[in-house]
């Protein structure tokens, strides 16, 4: 196979073909879209306008081109169709012709170029979080939409409640149910203009239950949300554990159920290179199984190296609380920490692990006479 005359420009081209932002897309809508800020600023504007065209022309020159290379690419893996249909290609289609289309038919261009605050759009799937966020809007769709009905009901009710109290009195801002829903979404999200407000006695009395009923409302969404997010960063946690547990050699063999079992005893450490972990002579509590990184282990005339898999500080658990040699990082590592307690439990429910972690102990203690 011939290699690209322009090595450089071929490996643009691949990293752009992707699904992912590219530092250069990251830097066109920075750069697009504050041009376009700056092409509502008139004085700013009339000043420095040859550059501003300049960077809003070269950023939609930009997209165009990332554009047609994914439908390239696509094409090629015969997968256009799936692209042209998904949220990206929807996206990338958006930013290309967008601007463009509206500029041939026939608006202003300032207007047209209003268009490409769409660009923004492009770094949403890199945005941390996001599949994080809408996996909990899909788990807890049901209640969240249980509450919008609440808040609709509420509205309308309101709106309905406060049209028969006020019509008379304010006839210009409570003459009909449409104009009284405004003074209803106001005040029932709390945010009170004051624009519209209730003078007789029971719509007051109306007005106070449907701010409360705001409060509540809103507390609903948000301890869904927040209740979503802690399930969510608990499944996370649990699987990024359960796949330290199981490189770890002496619970691989276990079974899923025990896997779990363990998983959920096992708290999680992240440390720098050259951190100390254990002093000689320091009471012991707890075990460390490394899942990432190394550790030196400052034995009498010796220093030993342990990787990943390995495990040590397991005879504070098996008897001798003493810790008996300095250990320490050698590179950023990930330690799983099984305390006293939990230890003892797990022992009980997996005895052959027990023996394991028994036998290797006594092997090690002789190692270290």
């Amino acid at each position: 196979m011939p290699k690209p005359m322009f090595p450089a420009l071929a490996q643009f081209v691949a990293a752009t073909a992707g699904r992912n932002m590219t530092k250069a897309a990251y830097v066109a809508v920075t750069v697009g879209v504050l041009s376009m800020v700056l092409l509502t600023l008139d004085p700013a504007y009339e000043t420095a306008h040859r550059w501003v065209d300049f960077l809003l022309w070269a950023s939609l020159v930009y997209f165009v081109f990332e554009w047609l290379v994914r439908l390239r690419h696509m094409k090629r893996q015969g997968r256009l169709g799936l692209y042209m249909s998904s949220s990206a290609g929807l996206v990338d289609t958006v930013g290309a012709l967008a601007v463009p289309i509206a500029l041939v038919l026939g608006a202003e261009p300032k207007t047209a170029w209003l268009l490409s605050v769409l660009w923004v759009l492009k770094v949403v799937p890199g945005i941390p979080g996001l599949r994080q966020l809408r996996r909990v809007l899909v788990l807890e769709s049901g209640p969240l939409l249980s509450v919008l009905v609440i808040f609709l009901m509420v509205v309308f009710l309101a709106s309905v409640a406060e049209y028969f109290l006020e019509r008379d009195v304010q006839p210009q801002t409570f003459g009909s149910v449409p104009a009284a829903l405004w003074w209803a979404v106001v005040t029932l999200t709390t945010t009170g203009y004051g624009d519209v407000v209730p003078v007789t006695p029971l719509g007051r009395v109306v007005a106070a239950l449907v701010m409360i009923s705001g409060l509540g409302v809103f507390g609903l969404w948000t301890g869904i949300l927040a209740t979503g997010f802690a399930a969510e960063t608990r499944r996370d946690n649990f699987l990024k554990t359960w796949e330290s547990v199981s490189k770890v050699p002496f619970f691989a063999a276990l079974g899923p159920a025990a896997i779990a079992d363990v998983t959920h005893m096992l708290r999680t450490m992240e440390l720098p290179a050259r951190t100390m972990i254990i002093r000689k002579g320091a009471q012991g509590d707890c075990m460390y199984f490394i899942a990432a990184g190394e550790v030196e282990v400052d034995l009498p005339g010796k220093k030993v190296q342990l990787g990943e898999g390995a495990f040590f500080g397991e005879m504070a658990l098996l008897g001798n609380n003493m810790r008996g040699a300095n250990v320490s990082t050698t590179k950023v590592s990930r330690l799983l920490v099984l305390d006293l307690v939990d230890f003892r439990v797990l022992m009980a429910r997996h005895p052959d692990l027990a023996e394991t972690i028994d036998a290797e102990a006594k092997r090690r203690t002789l190692e270290n006479r």
